[in-house]
Order: C-alpha cells, then sequence, then structure tokens
C-alpha cells in the first residue's frame, strides 16, 4: 500500500509499505478514506525527529470502512464505517475504568515513561504505524473505532479522531462559568473548535488570539471576538483591559511547544536538533525547553482565581514558570492529552443531527490526495495559500 513516511526534518514522502495485517484478535483493519494533517504532525516534521526512524508511518486523525476484524472484535463487523482515536485505549483497565483513556495501562509506553500508546507518533508514543496511508491496522478494535453513519460528508466526523475532542475537553477543564468569558490563544483547528465549542457550551464571550489573518477572518465568520496579537505590544495587559480589568474567567493555549515570539527556546529546538539522536533523545527527555511566550501570555492574562486550560502539546522537562505570580493569583492548571472515547457520546448528536453547530463542515481549506502530502505538509507548516486545515484523500 501507499503511506506517507518520515524520512528526515522537513523531510516526509509517501512510499510502498507492506499491507497492514491482523495481529491480535483485538485488531481490526480499516481502509482509510480520509486522514487528516494535525498540528501536531509538524512537531515530527520538525523537532522530534531523534524519536523516528526513517520509514515510520505518520498520521493520528484517520477514519474509514472496516475491511477485516480480529476474532475478539464483537463490536465491528467488515463496512461499518468509523473513525479511529489517535490515542489506543483497551477501554477495561484501571485507567480506562476512570474514563482516562490517554493513560491506558494495557497501551502504556513504560519504557519511554509515556501514557498510552498513540498511532504515528514517534517510539515515545509506541512506533505504531499511523494512518496517513491506504490502510490502516487498528489494536484494542474492540473498543477503540467509533461508529458513525453511513451517509455525510467525511469531514462531519473525521474530527471525532482527535481535535474536536481535544477542543471539548480542553473547554471542560477551561471550566468558564456560564455567561462567563473564555479567550483562545491560537487559532488554528484545535483553537478554532475550541471557540466555538466554549460558545455552544456556554460561555458568554469568546476571544480568539492569533496573528494569521485568515484564521482570524474564520473565527469571525462564527461570531468569535478575535485579538491580532501582532498589534498588541503587551498581549496579557490587552486581555486585561478589555474583560472588566480583571481578565478573562478561562484561557486555552492551544498553541503548544513552537509558539511565535520564543526566541531561547526556538534556539534550544534548533541546537538539539543539530545532534546526533543518541545525543538529542536524553536532551530532548530530561533537559528540553519549549517556546513557552504563549502559555506565559495565558497565564498571567487570566483573572486572578480563573484557570488555564492547556491543549497545546509541550515537550519540555526544563520549562521556566511564572510559579509566584501563578500561586499568588490564584491560577488553576489542567491539561493532558485527550480521553477521545470520554467525549464522543456527548459531541455525536451534534454531528449526526440536523444543522452544523459546531461548523465542522467549515473548518477543511485543503483536501489532496495522498500523493500530496509532502507539499502538504510544508504549505500546512509555512500556513500558505491560506491553509488552516489539511485533509488527505488515500
Amino acid at each position: 500500500m501507499k503511506a506517507l513516511t518520515w524520512q528526515g526534518k522537513r523531510d516526509v514522502r509517501v512510499e510502498e509499505v507492506p499491507d497492514p495485517r491482523i495481529e491480535e484478535p483485538t485488531d481490526a483493519i480499516v481502509k482509510i478514506t480520509s486522514t487528516a494533517i494535525c498540528g501536531s504532525d509538524l512537531h515530527l516534521y520538525e523537532v522530534l525527529g531523534p524519536y523516528l526512524k526513517p520509514g515510520d508511518v505518520l498520521g493520528h486523525e484517520p477514519m474509514g470502512i472496516v475491511e477485516e476484524v480480529g476474532s475478539e472484535v464483537t463490536g465491528l463487523k467488515p463496512g461499518d464505517r468509523v473513525v479511529v482515536p489517535f490515542n489506543i485505549a483497551c477501554g477495561g483497565c484501571w485507567m480506562c475504568q476512570r474514563q482516562l483513556y490517554a493513560q491506558c495501562e494495557t497501551t502504556q509506553v513504560t519504557g519511554e515513561g509515556k501514557g498510552a500508546a498513540l498511532f504515528g507518533y514517534t517510539s515515545l508514543y509506541g512506533s505504531v504505524p499511523g494512518g496517513q496511508a491506504e490502510y490502516l491496522r487498528v489494536p484494542q478494535a474492540h473498543f477503540g473505532p467509533i461508529k458513525v453513519p453511513q451517509t455525510g460528508a467525511d469531514e462531519r466526523y473525521l474530527y471525532l479522531s482527535d481535535i474536536l475532542p481535544t477542543a471539548w475537553q480542553a473547554v471542560k477543564y477551561a471550566d468558564t462559568p456560564p455567561g462567563g468569558t473564555l479567550a483562545v490563544f491560537g487559532l488554528g483547528p484545535v483553537g478554532q473548535f475550541c471557540a466555538r465549542v466554549g460558545r455552544h457550551l456556554g460561555a458568554g464571550r469568546v476571544i480568539g488570539l492569533d496573528l494569521v489573518p485568515e484564521r482570524l477572518e474564520l473565527a469571525r465568520r462564527h461570531g468569535i471576538e478575535v485579538l491580532d496579537v501582532s498589534e498588541l505590544p503587551d498581549v496579557p495587559g490587552a486581555l486585561i483591559d478589555l474583560v472588566d480589568g480583571r481578565g478573562p474567567d478561562a484561557v486555552i493555549d492551544a498553541v503548544g511547544m513552537e509558539a511565535h515570539g520564543s526566541p531561547v527556546g526556538k534556539l534550544a529546538h534548533a541546537a538539539v536538533g543539530l545532534l546526533p539522536d543518541t545525543l538529542a533523545r536524553p536532551m530532548t527527555d530530561r533537559a528540553a525547553m519549549d517556546r513557552l511566550s504563549v502559555l506565559h501570555a495565558a497565564v498571567k492574562g487570566v483573572r486572578r482565581g480563573g484557570t488555564v486550560s492547556i491543549s497545546g502539546v509541550y515537550g519540555g522537562e526544563a520549562d521556566p514558570m511564572p510559579l509566584m505570580e501563578m500561586f499568588d493569583r490564584g491560577v488553576q492548571l489542567r491539561m493532558g492529552q485527550c480521553h477521545v472515547r470520554r467525549w464522543t457520546d456527548e459531541i455525536m448528536p451534534l454531528l449526526a443531527g440536523d444543522g452544523d453547530p459546531l461548523g465542522v463542515e467549515d473548518l477543511r481549506t485543503h483536501r489532496v490526495p495522498l500523493a500530496r502530502a509532502p507539499q502538504a505538509y510544508e504549505m500546512f507548516q509555512k500556513k500558505d495559500d491560506g491553509c488552516i486545515k489539511v485533509v488527505l484523500e488515500p
């Protein structure tokens, strides 16, 4: 089959790889019909190369049609249309019983000290071949895949794989009081959904912050108040002034480790990227620094006693944080990988019913053949051609 493979920094290629097959009785094989590029994939494209090897298959936002199931998969059959969550969970272990599916003890990558295995996401998370391919082997298929209606565009359901539940969890963790104010840093795909979900779940005012004109315009189109951070010399101060001199009740950081405006973190990323993998891995694991400008702005801009919810991916172990200010102001932090299956039953009626209250069919800007995935990665990273969300079609 054809699949998108990692070959090196900013070097991904579509190659022929062996077709997946059933390996465990809880496996399924899914023929992929749509698979998206996630902002997290850009971390692999740019900074997490030490944990990849040439030929690794990328991608963790797939959906498609079930081709084959293992003997212990009773809830699926060939022909079912499914979305595959990015994290792999068994549904029955101690963590899964508490709906902490991103910490599943059956698939935890204990050798690396990490949580549940992920599709297409480095040796840190199990080196499981990903879904930017024609076919995908799905472990723990007795629990993971989400059956969706046979009709309707793929984009109606595709984002259940990651970014929509991730946004839903971020908003739930933010815990904005009814009628309160929520600010969202970063209006990429997750941030767009955070803003829309925030309004849907009862925030009286939602403010989106970004510096990319197309992202700002898309959020504005969905009734979100927007701020262009490139025009603000003091972003936290502007937020505080804008919201009653106190700041918003809750702030979501939907950006993560590669924020703009963090020269020290950017230099650290670049320096580690020049090291051989045997040196880069321990540096990344124990001494890495993130680009923290957005997270610091979120912490400083939220009101006293407010909550900062982090959905953007961070990977640093030596990140400096303003703990005295956080403690004095009583700022609460919530964060973590999304427990996808925890939220999908809440979200599904909004997708399968009439209308499109979360605007899921107004996010994708580019749909391209899998064969053009390398060009799509470059376009997505550079934000060329108004690119906000790319869906690949095998």
